[in-house]
């Protein structure tokens, strides 16, 4: 008889809702409403049972969405009614796998303000104790080794709760009721304090913090292992210290991050808008760029040469926390490796490679599965631009909805590289890793992928490439493709880079024409040439390269990225050539003068056109990395107050002209306008050029990617513009404008282009 009085709904629930304090809070909901059932994690999110009536499991789930956790995203839910279910209360039950795990990973969170007062609270059990965290803080993706999200599948498994930690995982009302990462200072992570040849300083765990907070006062590089990987970091008003990270880093000229204390100090040095306060301040905590408006003691030439912009962060974990809270003073915290390198997260590897550089090391005893850079963005008019995608950013993209009809790999690019990694139902796309020449770069970037397979238990149906065949995640895609005996796509770069912005945009099945306006430094093009200022037309899933700028000499292949000059050499007319040949030695300029006369490659890449700006204005003449000459031009146009831009292409029919742009610039400094003029007026004909196309071919949403984008001035111009005229602007804001959208767009175009 009561069977028959009593119905059972099972509930499922889709998204980040692992390792989010989900199960803890369906547990105390059920409480409140006095309903019978069970919560567990499974292999497609969180499955919930309650004893209840109809409207009741309507309002249950109501309330649910309406109150989650906050750092819990639900993607999808179904409710049904199923057969009854006996009850005797509410209970979290251990999670079970029946199936292939199809959830979206979750990101590392950066500690939340509760747990920030229990650590510099000296009455507090938890007082000091740096890797301190609960439902709402800590690292997830970066520890984890197998799903479901539980302890047991993740490396804080290795220690072992004391009685206080059980009793609180244990209280349906504490904050870590069913923490998965609940430590303490009796039974979690410890810290260990060495000197550069290996020799242990400190492990005393009250006084470690005080004692590297002195290191760094006295000048010391310290390398610090947070719960995403070595940070290396020194005063941030020690020029000394600071060039010599440099020197030693090998990074001479790439500008620093420095970790702030607090969001209060950070508003003392720059003028900071509410949305990058929200973003500084929120469970990600990434670096944010910002403009140098305000007067600091900062060694701001030191940290960012010959730059208008600041990468400032706040602490992202308790240690950070701590030792900013000792320091009271900003700091250098950049990616612990050799530049070009992977962020080093073994201590093993990290004093094998950075005992040259540090002079003491920071190591904590938590295992590292996935190492990850701290993500990097900036704001442009209210416009998010993401830099870098990595640590609380990646690796889940919780945003494509649509049927996926098989698993897939793909490679994504070579310079910025990520993989998108897609089951039947998610698609994860992962860090970022860098330029995959290196080695070290390279076998991270498989080591993940093959960690992937395993993790998800699946293997790819198809492989996705890219066109270039030099490229390593084209060479790698070859072989996974022999190896597992699956299909193998190329997709042009420039296509995969539009289908990007079409995705995150959901533009696909938009009836309008799209204008796609994809400007970078280098990629193969259909035609075997280096394309990087195209202009493509969308419509009806059917894509089309309708204008490019105009061709110029690609000389000495990738040299030419790495040397401006060259870019300038190949468009000046040959009549002003003479006027840079001091540029160049003499063997040098018989040379490259005897390419040009010679049957080249050619580019339109709008990079390479950058490139050619900064060294016609003398900034500079060889890149120390990749996108500093256009760095270095939007920093000098910034300067430039004025409104009076000159219009570079206002006299020309289609205004693509490359040559007669670099040509006339020459003559702009030969008549002495300002330097900071012609480079404002540079960036501002080619917002203007992106109109001009867009009305000519009469499109009213103009879609825009590649790594040019990532230029503040030239995006604020654009928007304005776009507002002027009318135009709906698409840039890449899920993701970042440069290659690292790559592999996202060549499963874009994969699912949904013809052509």
């Amino acid at each position: 008889m009561l069977k028959n009085r009593i119905n059972t709904y099972k509930i499922l629930i889709n998204g980040r809702v692992q390792g989010v304090g989900f199960r803890p809070f369906v547990f105390n909901l059920a409480r409140r409403l006095s309903l019978h059932g069970s919560v567990s994690n499974n292999e497609n999110g969180v499955i919930i049972y309650i004893n209840t009536s109809s409207d009741t499991a309507e309002e249950f789930v109501r309330i649910l969405n309406n109150e989650k956790p906050k750092v819990s995203e639900i993607t999808k839910q179904s409710i049904e009614k199923i057969p009854t279910l006996i009850f005797d209360d509410f209970q979290i039950v251990i999670s079970q796998k029946n199936d292939f795990i199809s959830i979206p990973l979750t990101p590392d969170f950066a500690i939340c303000d509760q747990c920030k007062l229990e650590i510099t609270n000296d009455e507090d059990r938890r007082y000091k104790y740096a890797f301190t965290t609960c439902v709402n803080c800590g690292p997830r993706y970066s520890i984890t080794e197998k799903y479901p999200f539980d302890r047991i599948h993740t490396s804080i498994s290795n220690f072992e709760m004391c009685d206080s930690c059980l009793e609180e995982y244990h209280q349906p009302f504490n904050k870590r009721f069913h923490s998965q990462t609940n430590s303490c200072g009796d039974c979690g992570v410890t810290l260990k304090l060495e000197d550069k040849n290996g020799m242990l300083v400190s492990d005393d765990q009250k006084s470690i913090i005080i004692s590297v907070a002195d290191r760094v006062r006295q000048g010391d590089i310290v390398a610090i292992k947070n719960t995403n990987g070595y940070l290396l970091c020194c005063d941030a008003f020690n020029s000394n210290s600071i060039t010599r990270l440099r020197k030693q880093k090998k990074r001479p000229k790439k500008p620093f991050a420095v970790l702030y204390p607090d969001l209060e100090s950070i508003k003392n040095d720059f003028k900071v808008s509410q949305q990058e306060m929200k973003s500084l301040t929120s469970e990600v905590a990434p670096i944010i760029i910002l403009n140098n408006t305000k007067e600091t003691t900062l060694k701001s030439e030191d940290i960012a040469p010959n730059s208008y912009q600041t990468g400032v962060m706040l602490p992202s974990s308790g240690l950070l926390h701590l030792l900013m809270q000792e320091l009271n003073q900003p700091i250098i915290a950049t990616s612990g490796n050799i530049h070009g390198s992977p962020i080093i997260a073994d201590p093993i590897i990290a004093y094998r490679e950075l005992k040259s550089v540090a002079d003491c090391f920071l190591h904590h005893n938590l295992k590292i599965q996935f190492p990850q850079d701290d993500s990097v963005l900036k704001f442009v008019q209210n416009q998010m631009i993401i830099l870098r995608r990595s640590r609380g950013l990646s690796p889940s993209y919780l945003d494509y909805k649509e049927k996926i009809a098989k698993p897939l790999i793909a490679m994504g690019s070579h310079l910025k590289s990520t993989f998108t990694f897609v089951t039947q139902q998610q698609v994860y796309i992962s860090q970022y890793f860098g330029n995959l020449d290196n080695f070290d770069v390279y076998e991270r970037y498989r080591k993940t992928f093959f960690d992937y397979v395993n993790l998800f238990e699946t293997r790819p149906k198809t492989v996705l490439v890219d066109q270039h065949p030099q490229y390593l995640s084209t060479q790698l895609g070859c072989d996974l493709a022999k190896k597992f005996n699956i299909d193998l796509i190329s997709i042009q770069h420039h296509k995969a880079h539009f289908a990007s912005v079409l995705g995150e945009f959901n533009l696909f099945s938009s009836q309008e024409k799209i204008l796609g306006v994809i400007w970078d430094g280098t990629g193969l093009g259909d035609d075997h040439q280096i394309w990087g200022g195209e202009f493509f037309i969308y419509q009806n899933h059917r894509m089309k390269r309708l204008e490019h700028f105009e061709y110029y000499d690609w000389l000495a292949n990738e040299k030419m990225s790495k040397e401006p000059r060259l870019s300038l050499l190949s468009l000046l007319y040959e009549e002003n050539r003479e006027t840079i040949k001091h540029k160049f030695s003499e063997v040098e300029w018989k040379i490259y003068n005897k390419m040009l006369a010679s049957d080249n490659i050619k580019t339109s890449s709008i990079g390479r056109l950058f490139d050619s700006v900064a060294s016609l204005l003398n900034l500079l003449d060889y890149n120390t990395f990749e996108g500093e000459g256009g760095l270095v031009l939007e920093n000098l146009a910034l300067k430039y107050t004025g409104i009076d831009f000159i219009d570079y292409f206002e006299n020309e029919e289609k205004s693509l002209n490359s040559k007669r742009l670099i040509n006339l610039i020459l003559e702009s400094k030969t008549k002495g306008v300002s330097l900071e003029k012609i480079a404002a007026s540079f960036i501002y004909s080619l917002a203007k050029v992106i109109i001009n196309v867009s009305n000519r071919l009469d499109c009213e949403i103009i879609a825009c990617s590649g790594g040019v984008f990532q230029n503040s001035l030239l995006v604020k111009m654009l928007n304005e513009l776009a507002v002027k005229h009318y135009k709906s602007l698409k840039i890449n804001c899920k993701l970042s404008v440069n290659d690292e959208n790559i592999s996202f767009g060549q499963f874009m175009y994969y699912q949904h282009c013809k052509d």
